[in-house]
């Protein structure tokens, strides 16, 4: 196993880590976990040198950290530094700081969690645990030796991203990181501005939620003109430990197969190593998925922001992303989750799906390519939301 150096701290970390987000489950049932196949995937991990482990307060219906906590007894757990989260969404008050963390500790097995984040962080649920008082709060946890290190992970735009950098003196963050998706949300400016702060940098979503990992035929076609073969798999995850700024490569495997493939791809992976050519593939790829895309929006944001609350590039990012990676399914898990943000977690301060466009044409006056976007919405709604038809072209 290679390791690399963990932000300002005197800790080497696994190049790969452990996400306990994607375990094999029975039945289909993302609450059961298959905990003999799990956890002999988790510790086959550990014995070949992953030091860094990662689960979340909701994983797996919430029992995500009690098997973790299981597994990592008999000796396991002195083998690994340990992450979870705060569940940003479930904070009502400032009590609920200690309830949810102690109910943490217990279910993990553990007297202090190693690695302590605050968990999907955007702009809302950011500036509500600001104001509730969260850091003066991980300040008297961290005295009280319940975790040792405060970070966060992050789903928001870069300007977002930045303004909780420069609120705190973080030890590490988690982000949203691949060879796609270099200026969304924190981007490739995010990884470097957070490492020039001395900061840590956990990836997160390194194959897209497994978008990456069997391209479609034309993306395929481009790895294969390469001199050195790798799998799909292989060109993502090596993009990313080829940069000094990423410390850890999260990865929420689902079979066994999956850890032995990802332990061996980080035993032999490094900074720097990538050719000239080889990088170059990488703009290759970038740019033929792009060109697999339906609606020619660019995201700059010139349509927004919409009367109705619709946030209409991301609408369009994600249908895109349906047809480019060939997962539609994906691409209405997407739509669902939005939903769901918003009238359940109250991440979103309004539902900002296709769906609740009225067709009034006042982004269509400011868009400048030119896109027919109130048209494009229902078709956008009917395909995620209804399973309808996937289409290319406006009739």
């Amino acid at each position: 196993m290679q390791y690399r150096q963990f932000g300002k701290l005197d800790f080497r970390v696994s190049a790969l880590g452990f996400g306990a987000m994607r375990l094999p489950i029975i039945d289909d049932d993302v609450a059961k976990i298959n905990e003999p196949l799990a956890t002999e995937m988790l510790r086959y991990a550990i014995d070949h040198g992953v030091n860094y482990v990662d689960t979340a307060y909701p994983y797996h219906g919430g029992n995500s950290e009690g098997f973790v906590g299981r597994v990592l007894q008999g000796g396991y757990r002195e083998k690994v530094k340990l992450a979870t989260k705060l569940p940003s969404w479930e904070i009502k008050s400032r009590q609920d700081f200690d309830k949810y963390l102690n109910e943490q500790l217990t279910r993990l097995q553990t007297d202090h969690i190693d690695f302590y984040l605050l968990h999907a962080l955007n702009k809302k649920s950011w500036h509500k645990l600001r104001d509730l008082g969260v850091l003066d709060w991980a300040e008297r946890a961290i005295a009280d030796g319940r975790f040792h290190y405060l970070g966060f992970s992050f789903h928001d735009d870069y300007e977002v991203f930045k303004e909780i950098v420069d609120a705190y003196d973080w030890t590490f963050c988690q982000i949203q990181y691949n060879y796609m998706d270099v200026e969304n949300q924190a981007g490739t400016r995010g990884l470097q501005y957070a490492a020039s702060k001395g900061m840590a940098v956990v990836i997160m979503e390194p194959l897209l939620g497994g978008k990456l990992v069997d391209p479609p035929p034309a993306i395929q076609s481009i790895w294969d003109s390469a001199a050195r073969k790798r799998t799909p798999v292989g060109w993502a995850l090596q993009w990313l430990w080829n940069q000094p700024e990423v410390s850890v490569v999260l990865s929420g495997m689902s079979t066994l197969e999956q850890v032995k493939e990802n332990v061996a791809l980080a035993s032999a992976s490094g900074i720097g190593t990538l050719t000239a050519d080889e990088l170059a593939l990488y703009d290759r790829v970038r740019a033929r998925y792009r060109e697999l895309t339906a609606i020619p929006c660019t995201r700059c944001g010139y349509c927004m922001p919409c009367p109705q609350g619709v946030d209409i590039p991301a609408n369009f990012a994600n249908y895109n992303d349906g047809l480019m990676y060939d997962k539609p399914e994906a691409a209405r898990g997407q739509y669902s989750w939005w939903k769901y943000a918003y009238e359940v977690q109250g991440n979103l301060d309004h539902d900002i799906r296709a769906a609740q466009c009225i067709q009034c044409g006042e982004c269509e006056t400011k868009c400048p390519q030119a896109i027919p976007i109130s048209e494009w919405m229902p078709v956008i709604h009917r395909a995620l939301a209804e399973n309808g038809p996937y289409v290319t072209e406006l009739e």
